[in-house]
C-alpha cells in the first residue's frame, strides 16, 4: 500500500483543496467530488450529498477509512448508518447530524449544555417569523437553519422587514427543510472564531481569529484577535464542553470551528462547524500548522502541538460581480508585490455576484498592518470574465 488512509471527502470547495493538499502531504489517498478539491485528488465522484443512496454506493465502492464531511447539506443518516457499521466518519456521525442544521446545534449548546446564547425562536412560515420576532424583540437576525456561507441572512430592524427577510431566508436554504432561527441581535464588541481541534493527546486551541461580515459572509479576518484573559478562557471552557459534546461514540478527533460574540469579557456562542472555517483561511499565513494541517493530524492519528502560536496576519476575500462560466485573473503580480502578502486563487468554474473566488493573504508586525495588506492585495486582483 502506498498511502496511509484513504480518505472519503463530503462536499469539497475550496476548503476541501486545502484540506486535501494537507492529507496528501502525510500520504493519505483522498477521493474528493467536482469541486476545486478534485483537482488535486487523486480520484473524483460526482453526486449529490443529498442523494443518500448515492453517498452509500460510493462509501462501498471505496471502502475509505475515513469519511470526512466538508459541508452541512448531507444525508447525516446515512452517515450515521455507515458508522454504525463500521465506517469512520470525521469527527462523528453525531457531529455531522447535530450541525447540519443551525437549530440542533443550538439546542445543544442552549438546552442541553447550558451555553450562553442569545434569544431565539424557530419558524415555518412567515406567521411563525412575525411570533418569533415578538419574542426577540427588534432588532432580529434572521436565517435559515440549513444554508453555507451566510446566504439567506438578514438583520431585521422592524416588522416591515420581515417579510423581505423571510423570502431571502428561504431563497438561501439548502437542503429540504422550510426553517429559519430568528434569534436578538446580540450587541457585541467583535466576533472570533476559536479553532479547537481534537486529537489523540487531548484539546488544543488556536489563537482567537477575528473577522468581518457582509451578507453574513465573512470578507476578512485576522489573526490573534485581542481579547481578554478572562473571555479567552470562557470561549475556550465553551469550545471544549460543546465539541466534547458532540463526540458521540468514535474518536471525534478533528478541528472544530467554534464562533463567538464578544463584549467586554462576556462571550456568547453563535456557531458551530466540525471542519476547517472560512475565517480560518488567514491560519494559511499566520500559523506553522494551518487549520487544514492540524485538521489533517487530528483525523489522522497524528500528534498536534498542545500550545498553538500565531504570527499577525490577515485574509481578504475576492469577489466576483456577476454570473459567467469563462473566467480569467489579472493584476496577481502588483498584488503579489509588496513584501509578506499571498494569493489562493480557488480554480471555481462559475461566477455569480458575491462568490468568493479567492482570498488574499498577508503577515506583518502587527494585526493592523497585516489587514491593510491583505485588503490592497485582495483589491488588486481583477476578475476577467468571458477569458
Amino acid at each position: 500500500m502506498s498511502h496511509i488512509a484513504t480518505i472519503l471527502l463530503l462536499g469539497s470547495g475550496e476548503l476541501g483543496r486545502e484540506f486535501v493538499v494537507s492529507a496528501k502531504r502525510l500520504g493519505a489517498r483522498v477521493i474528493a467530488d467536482d469541486a476545486p478539491a478534485m483537482q488535486v485528488a487523486d480520484a473524483r465522484e460526482v453526486f449529490s450529498m443529498l442523494d443518500g443512496a448515492a453517498l452509500r454506493t460510493v462509501a462501498e465502492k471505496h471502502r475509505p477509512d475515513l469519511i470526512v464531511p466538508e459541508i452541512e447539506a448531507i444525508r447525516t443518516e446515512v452517515l450515521a448508518e455507515l458508522e454504525a457499521e463500521g465506517f469512520a466518519v470525521v469527527p462523528s456521525a453525531r457531529s455531522a447530524q447535530l450541525t447540519m442544521n443551525r437549530d440542533a446545534i443550538r439546542d445543544l449548546a442552549a438546552g442541553e449544555l447550558g451555553l450562553a446564547t442569545s434569544r431565539y425562536r424557530y419558524a415555518e412560515s412567515i406567521e411563525e417569523v412575525r411570533a418569533a420576532a415578538g419574542f426577540t424583540g427588534f432588532p432580529c437576525v434572521i436565517k435559515p437553519v440549513m444554508s453555507s456561507s451566510g446566504k439567506g441572512q438578514s438583520t431585521v430592524r422592524d416588522a416591515g422587514e420581515l417579510d423581505a427577510a423571510w423570502d431571502h431566508a428561504v431563497a438561501g436554504m439548502r437542503g429540504d427543510r422550510t426553517r429559519v432561527i430568528v434569534e436578538a441581535f446580540v450587541d457585541f464588541d467583535y466576533e472570533i472564531t476559536l479553532l479547537t481541534v481534537s486529537h489523540a493527546g487531548g484539546i488544543s486551541f488556536c489563537p482567537p481569529i477575528g473577522h468581518r461580515q457582509e451578507r453574513g459572509d465573512y470578507q476578512e479576518s485576522w489573526q490573534p484577535a485581542p481579547m481578554s484573559a478572562a473571555a479567552i478562557a470562557s470561549a475556550q471552557d465553551m469550545a471544549r464542553t460543546v465539541v466534547e459534546a458532540l463526540k458521540g461514540d468514535g474518536r471525534g478527533w478533528g478541528l472544530f470551528g467554534v464562533e463567538f460574540f464578544v463584549k467586554g469579557d462576556e462571550v456568547v456562542f453563535s456557531e458551530l462547524s466540525p471542519r476547517p472555517h472560512d475565517t480560518g483561511m488567514v491560519t494559511l499565513a499566520s500559523q506553522n500548522l494551518s487549520e487544514f494541517d492540524l485538521h489533517a493530524r487530528a483525523i489522522l492519528g497524528l500528534p498536534v502541538p498542545a500550545a498553538i502560536r500565531a504570527r499577525p496576519a490577515a485574509s481578504a476575500v475576492i469577489l466576483a460581480d456577476r454570473e459567467s462560466d469563462r473566467l480569467g485573473y489579472s493584476g496577481l503580480a502588483e498584488a503579489l508585490a509588496e513584501d509578506g502578502t499571498d494569493l489562493r486563487i480557488f480554480g471555481k468554474p462559475t461566477s455569480r455576484p458575491y462568490r468568493r473566488m479567492g482570498v488574499a493573504l498577508a503577515t506583518a508586525g502587527d494585526v493592523d498592518e497585516a489587514r491593510r495588506k491583505a485588503r490592497d492585495a485582495a483589491a488588486k486582483v481583477r476578475i476577467d470574465y468571458g477569458a
